[in-house]
């Protein structure tokens, strides 16, 4: 089966570029990927399969029914959205978008699952079950994500989803390489919005009013202690301001200041603990300065968590189908968020890093996931065609 996997990537090698660049070219942002789900629907309809667009928004899905039967169904799960960012990669096939920019990786997600669709196609009368190709729109909507939509508009069920996979471009590791962890790979995504409130006076007299700039400036600082300081060194957690809006003039006392952040956290007891820490060191600090400030915290993604029997089948299955060498086995997550983990908190799922940085290039001259820059190399497409298909037909296999 491993050979056969092989020998139709390779076949389908040339078209998995030309989609990626054809979507590549024209990126959409979350909830508007109408011509990328419309690219993913004619595709899997010339394949022969069930098509259901429009699924939790531009959602698509295709449905591949084995030739041997089985009562199994195994899904596999690619991002469709694009990120408000300009592009500065010089590549020909840029983004013809201005503003809008594949930052991310989801261009390739989909052009390898499309791939993956092929190759599985071609096997379908050796297949004991069912595939299911899930195609996703807004990944990157954080806090909502797109996938809770796709789960209520029931993409689990009908025939009912057992396990899922899925991948991600990351240019940490260099093309050839996949890896893959056991347990939490990657972190919880919550979002934190402060406003702090003061008193306005003319710049020249601070001692009149309540400077809301000077209390936002001690609250960032304050919020690093509760990691520093409160949360167990053991537990990670991350708490980052990224925005700050307030002020008038450059001789007025500020009477208002919003800040807008995101925490990252693995274990769900230090995600549950944070709202209130936040809360009580904000508007403590706002309190002892003479202001105040009101915190809402929204918890965003999960999580996301691998299985475990599903670690040991891709473990194997990299192992088989691409070398031992192709597989990292990680010892630490990462607390960059997915919403791939909404999906793996209803079902068994697994998540795997896909690496993408040319052979020979040096970390530091790789741009990172959301740069302006972000271009993984092209080399990497038949690795993550491969461990899909090869994931999907192992876990059919039993």
């Amino acid at each position: 089966m491993y050979d056969r996997i092989e020998s139709a990537a390779r076949r389908y090698a040339e078209k998995v570029v030309e989609w990626r660049r054809t979507i590549h070219r024209a990126p959409e942002l979350s909830q508007h990927e109408e011509r990328t789900a419309a690219l993913v629907a004619e595709v899997l309809s010339g394949l022969g399969l069930e098509v259901r667009p429009r699924v939790g928004g531009h959602g698509v899905v295709g449905l591949l029914r084995g030739g041997r039967g089985g009562g199994r169904t195994v899904a596999l799960r690619a991002d469709m959205d694009a990120l408000p960012m300009r592009e500065e990669t010089g590549l020909p096939y840029a983004s013809q978008v201005d503003g809008v920019m594949h930052a991310c990786g989801h261009d390739t997600h989909t052009a390898m699952l499309l791939g993956a669709a092929c190759v599985l196609s071609e096997l379908k009368d050796e297949l004991g079950g069912n595939v299911k190709f899930i195609f996703q729109p807004a990944e990157e909507l954080n806090p909502t994500g797109g996938a809770p939509g796709m789960i209520a508009d029931g993409v689990l069920e009908n025939p009912r989803v057992d396990a899922l996979f899925a991948l991600h471009v990351w240019p940490g590791y260099e093309t050839g390489r996949i890896a893959v962890k056991s347990g939490p790979q990657m972190g919880a995504s919550d979002r934190i919005y402060l406003t702090v409130e003061g008193r306005t006076a003319h710049g020249s007299a601070p001692h009149q009013g309540v400077d809301a700039i000077m209390i936002a400036a001690q609250v960032v600082s304050g919020l690093q202690s509760i990691v520093s300081r409160t949360v167990a060194p053991l537990d990670a957690a991350v708490v980052t301001i990224g925005t700050i809006r307030g002020g008038y003039r450059y001789n007025v006392i500020a009477d208002r200041v919003e800040l807008e952040g995101t925490v990252r956290t693995l274990d769900p007891g230090t995600q549950d603990a944070l709202p209130g820490l936040i809360e009580r060191t904000a508007s403590g600090i706002a309190r002892a300065l003479g202001g105040d400030c009101t915190v809402r915290y929204v918890k965003g993604y999960p999580p996301t968590v691998n299985d475990p029997e599903l670690f040991r089948l891709a473990a194997a299955s990299i192992r088989g189908s691409l070398g031992e060498a192709c597989l990292v086995e990680l010892e630490k997550p990462d607390l960059g968020g997915e919403d791939f983990s909404f999906f793996a908190r209803e079902r068994p799922g697994l998540m795997a890093w896909l690496g993408c940085r040319p052979v020979g290039m040096p970390r530091e001259e790789m741009a990172v996931l959301h740069n302006t820059r972000f271009a993984p190399d092209e080399g990497c497409f038949p690795y993550g065609v491969r461990f899909l298909a090869s994931c999907a037909a192992d876990f059919l296999r039993g």
